[in-house]
């Protein structure tokens, strides 16, 4: 573990993957984020149940609305790979309303001190639950979920933020 994610840090140099209409492809943290306002959600895991039945689904729904308070991108992440995350995402129907990104080696969340042990439910290393709001970036909010509930790291909390 290299740092605790604060407000006001600037977000380190990771590459993430997107599938692409040509197929996966690279993303980095500079493209992303840089000369942008970004809101990033994190989740434990593609299609399981808080996760596909009210955090992904929150974010698609009110992803006009973040849009509308100056958001450029909405942004789901999690440890999965490319092709789950992007057969998550047509599943879900999030079209161009959330950008599904894999941090499939968990390197950027490891970084972050973000990553939780779910190998007790044999899911291995994964995400916590969290979202943030990242202005060319900085994080300017950030939301970490304290247990199993989605309290703080929904659409609904980052919409009061912006």
């Amino acid at each position: 573990m290299d740092t605790e994610l604060m407000v006001g840090d600037e977000i380190p140099e990771f590459t993430f993957m997107q599938m692409t209409a040509d197929g996966p492809a690279p993303i980095t943290t500079k493209e992303l984020f840089g000369g942008k306002k970004v809101a990033l959600f994190a989740l434990p895991g593609a299609f399981t149940p808080t996760c596909s039945a009210q955090h992904l689904p929150g974010y698609v729904n009110n992803a006009a609305a973040l849009k509308a308070k100056g958001i450029d991108t909405v942004a789901c992440l999690s440890v999965n790979d490319v092709f789950v995350m992007d057969a998550w995402g047509k599943s879900a129907s999030v079209g161009d309303n959330v950008l599904m990104l894999a941090d499939g080696n968990a390197d950027f969340t490891k970084h972050m001190e973000l990553d939780l042990d779910a190998s007790g439910f044999g899911m291995g290393t994964r995400s916590q639950r969290y979202s943030m709001i990242v202005e060319d970036g900085v994080v300017k909010a950030l939301n970490i979920e304290e247990g199993v509930g989605l309290d703080v790291s929904s659409a609904e909390t980052m919409l009061g933020q912006l």
